[in-house]
């Protein structure tokens, strides 16, 4: 991996920088103001935040994630919109976001993290798995200890 890669919070009035990441990642099935209309309704809504991983000053992977509270589950993270630009995959980038999140939470009082992946999705599952998930059907959940 890059040693200069920096990772951080991206500010509420920057979140529509992800919007390109997001296309990508949704394959151009989503229109960008599609994207942008629910992002910002996702932000309004509260408990959503995202981590951006930047190659100098260029946003190159992300990691969308609620905070939430469930009865089953206790206080979570779960991650959503996870994307690597093609170039940096295979790199640690996607490990580098859930050591952060993962760090994160435990600060925020988190007692998991629980992921929705699409079955069809191998790399994806096998990617969640490595991470500590469990498969629960096809919604996947992890315990801290």
């Amino acid at each position: 991996m890059k040693v200069d890669l920096k990772i951080a919070l991206i500010p509420y009035n920057k979140m529509e920088t992800i919007i390109p990441l997001v296309i990508q990642l949704n394959q151009g099935k989503l229109s960008e103001d599609v994207l942008k209309s629910r992002l910002n309704d996702m932000i309004a809504m509260g408990g959503y935040q995202c981590i951006g991983v930047y190659d100098a000053d260029r946003l190159i992977a992300c990691c969308g994630f609620w905070v939430l509270n469930k009865l089953y589950a206790g206080k979570h993270v779960e991650p959503d919109n996870v994307f690597v630009e093609a170039t940096y995959r295979s790199e640690g980038v996607g490990e580098l976001m859930m050591n952060w999140l993962f760090d994160y939470a435990k600060s925020i009082d988190c007692i998991g993290a629980e992921v929705n992946c699409y079955a069809h999705n191998e790399k994806g599952k096998k990617f969640w798995e490595r991470h500590g998930f469990k498969p629960l059907g096809y919604h996947m959940i992890k315990k801290f200890e």
